[in-house]
C-alpha cells in the first residue's frame, strides 16, 4: 500500500514538474536572483537531476555522494532540460515501481568520502523528504524564477494568476 500511495504521487507530481519545465523559454535560462543563486537553468537542471537519486536511494544502504557522478547534458536549451527530465523520471518510475516495500524502513544515509550528509535514517522519511519534498522545494523557487523573468507560471495545483478566469 505504501508504494501505492507513493507511485501515485510520483505520477501526479512528475506531471506537474514537466508542466514547469515545459514552461521555461531559452530566454530565462541565464537569469538568477542573485549571486548565491543558480540561474534558471541550473535550477531546472537540478530539478531533472533529482529524479536521477532514485535508483541509489531504493536501492542502496549507503549512497556516496563523493563518487556519485552525473551527465546533466547540454543546459544551454530549455527543450535539453525538458528531454534530461523525461529521461530520468522514466527510469525513477521503474525504480518506484520494483521497489521493495518490505526495505521502506531499512536505515540508510548519504555521504561524501566517509563524511555523514545525511545521518542514518529509514528509507521512506529519505523518500519523503529527500526526493520529493526537496523537488517540491525547488519547484516553488522556479515559479519565484519564472514570475521574476515575466513569463506565465502554470497551475500545478489549481488555477494562476495567469489563469483566465
Amino acid at each position: 500500500m505504501i508504494k501505492q500511495a507513493l507511485l501515485g504521487e510520483f505520477l501526479h507530481e512528475a506531471e506537474n514538474t514537466r508542466k514547469i519545465l515545459k514552461a521555461i523559454p531559452d530566454s530565462a535560462l541565464d537569469w538568477k536572483p542573485s549571486e548565491k543563486n543558480w540561474t534558471t537553468a541550473q535550477l531546472a537542471s537540478h530539478i531533472a537531476e533529482v529524479y536521477n537519486w532514485y535508483e541509489s536511494t531504493f536501492n542502496l544502504n549507503v549512497f556516496d555522494m563523493g563518487t556519485y557522478q552525473y551527465d546533466k547534458g547540454d543546459i544551454s536549451k530549455a527543450e535539453n532540460i525538458v528531454a534530461k527530465f523525461e529521461e530520468n523520471v522514466a527510469k525513477a518510475q521503474k525504480v518506484l515501481e520494483n521497489s521493495d516495500e518490505t526495505t521502506y524502513f531499512n536505515e540508510w544515509k548519504m555521504e561524501m568520502n566517509g563524511n555523514a550528509i545525511f545521518p542514518l535514517t529509514q528509507r521512506i522519511q529519505v523518500i519523503r523528504g529527500f526526493l520529493y519534498n526537496h523537488l517540491y522545494h525547488h519547484r516553488g523557487e522556479l515559479v519565484v524564477y519564472l514570475r521574476s523573468t515575466g513569463n506565465k507560471v502554470p497551475g500545478l495545483y489549481g488555477p494562476t494568476a495567469d489563469d483566465k478566469m
